[in-house]
């Protein structure tokens, strides 16, 4: 998907880190989120948020935000069942990546490398 530290380089990576946990993308209790609609009809008006990170994705394509004090942007789209986007934090270009997305409750979970990577939960509000 979205850290502090305290260089630049440092910045990003620990960013990127800190959003996601180490281990594989687990489904249980998640269920895919197949369709741009879904996505949009789940993050539409809301926050999403998780410790130190407040981020709002809007319908037109745009994410804006900010994580521990720093903003963040970007731009998204929909593509093959994927959440593609890519993401600044503050000057610190973070990258093109498409995210398998999973939603349960008000938890939504956005999982690297179209859903072979590592995974970030994040609540909406």
């Amino acid at each position: 998907m979205f850290f502090h530290a305290l260089k630049a380089p440092a910045l990003a990576a620990g960013f990127v880190t800190a959003m996601t946990t180490a281990e594989p993308a687990r489904s249980e209790a998640f269920s895919v989120v197949s369709s741009r609609d879904t996505f949009v009809s789940l993050v539409q008006g809301r926050e999403l948020r998780r410790f130190g990170i407040r981020l709002t994705v809007t319908p037109d394509g745009e994410i804006v935000g900010r994580a521990f004090g720093t903003p963040v942007t970007g731009q998204w789209d929909w593509d093959g069942g994927y959440f593609c986007r890519d993401l600044f934090f503050g000057q610190e270009d973070l990258g093109f990546n498409c995210q398998l997305v999973q939603v349960n409750g008000e938890t939504l979970r956005f999982t690297t490398d179209q859903g072979q990577g590592i995974y970030a939960d994040l609540t909406l509000r």
